[in-house]
C-alpha cells in the first residue's frame, strides 16, 4: 500500500467510519468548482493507492501479434520492426 497527500482550501474534508466526506460552506461558483475538484482528486488518490494503475490492450485486425517473454512484451504491429516493452511483474 502507498500513501498520497493533497493540500486543499475552501472545502472541509472528513474521514468518518472509513468514508471520506468533502463538504463546502457555501454555494458560490468557486466553492462548487473546488468541491468537485477535491472530491475527484481524493477519489483518484484512493483508487490509485488501493488498486494501482493498469492498462489493457486489445489487438484488432489481421497481422497483429503480441507475445510475452518473461518481463518483456513483444508487439508486431505492422511496422518494419517489432516493438519490445519492459513490463513490471505483479
Amino acid at each position: 500500500m502507498g500513501e498520497l497527500s493533497q493540500n486543499y482550501d475552501t472545502v472541509e474534508v472528513k474521514v468518518e467510519e472509513g468514508n471520506v466526506y468533502v463538504t463546502r460552506s457555501s454555494d458560490s461558483k468557486e466553492q462548487k468548482a473546488k468541491h468537485g475538484l477535491y472530491r475527484s482528486l481524493v477519489n483518484n488518490m484512493i483508487e490509485g493507492v488501493s488498486k494501482g494503475w493498469t492498462k489493457q490492450l486489445e489487438l484488432v485486425g489481421v497481422g497483429y501479434r503480441a507475445s510475452n517473454q518473461g518481463n518483456k512484451l513483444e508487439l508486431a504491429l505492422g511496422f518494419s520492426h517489432n516493438i519490445v516493452m519492459n513490463i513490471a511483474p505483479k
